[in-house]
């Protein structure tokens, strides 16, 4: 377990422990991704070996679309100038002669793997693989952290799939058996709890149930969303809104 780490995953927990009303994966991916999007709108764009790296991988749509968000537009036209001149047209070169049918089928592999690939993601991802397999291991060796962890309102399920993954890949049987047995009931209480919510959602549309009170289920649609596929690409600062359902 690298300690490097084990500081923003016991943060994660804890804020959602203390009521921030999220998944905890969802922050500490969002608290990567903030902090990727720093690096490269800042001056490791310019590092030689990082341009390679992008003209190379290029971004994907949201990645773009939250570097326009942070940026001004001059820097960003540079890096696409690198990316265009560096990047795009060496996948489109090749010869149009008696090999067309070759070059074709390379270039569009080249496109494809291009269409599929994005420097941020596969920053974000190598450490956030790394905070998943952090937390699995934490539940092992920390009885604190067991208690944050139980303590937790959820885990989107997208999230929740990886860490049972993690935990199961590094975790003893019988210590997985007590981490999967724990993290279960939280998602089965919540997820009940959300069921009954989204139904009540549904009833307030008949008119017989007009006049009756709303409860907890004005932002259960929101909520669902939420629950189904995470609450990402947001700032620190949003993610209040975002686990309201109002962003």
């Amino acid at each position: 377990m690298e300690q490097i780490y084990t500081i923003p995953v016991n943060e994660a927990f804890e804020k959602v422990r203390d009521g921030a009303g999220i998944c905890p994966f969802c922050l500490l991916y969002n608290k990567l991704e903030a902090n990727e999007l720093d690096l490269i709108l800042g001056a490791s764009a310019m590092e030689p070996d990082v341009r390679i790296k992008t003209n190379e991988l290029g971004f994907c749509d949201t990645h773009f679309g939250l570097m326009f968000r942070r940026s001004k537009r001059l820097p960003l036209a540079l890096m696409m100038e690198s990316l265009l001149n560096e990047g795009v047209a060496k996948d489109l070169e090749g010869s149009t002669g008696m090999f067309v049918q070759k070059t074709g089928d390379a270039v569009a592999k080249k496109l494809d793997r291009r269409a599929h690939s994005c420097y941020v993601c596969e920053r974000i991802e190598n450490n956030f693989l790394h905070m998943l397999e952090t937390a699995a291991l934490l539940w092992q060796s920390d009885s604190a952290f067991q208690e944050k962890a139980k303590a937790a309102p959820y885990f989107c399920m997208p999230h929740y799939a990886r860490f049972i993954q993690a935990a199961k890949d590094r975790l003893s049987k019988k210590d997985f058996a007590e981490f999967f047995v724990a993290m279960n009931g939280i998602e089965k209480s919540y997820l009940e709890e959300l069921r009954g919510d989204v139904s009540w959602f549904c009833k307030k549309f008949d008119y017989r149930y007009e006049n009756e009170p709303w409860g907890n289920a004005k932002d259960a649609p929101e909520r669902a969303r939420l629950f189904l596929t995470g609450t990402l690409h947001v700032e620190e600062e949003d993610v209040k809104k975002a686990s309201d359902g109002l962003t």
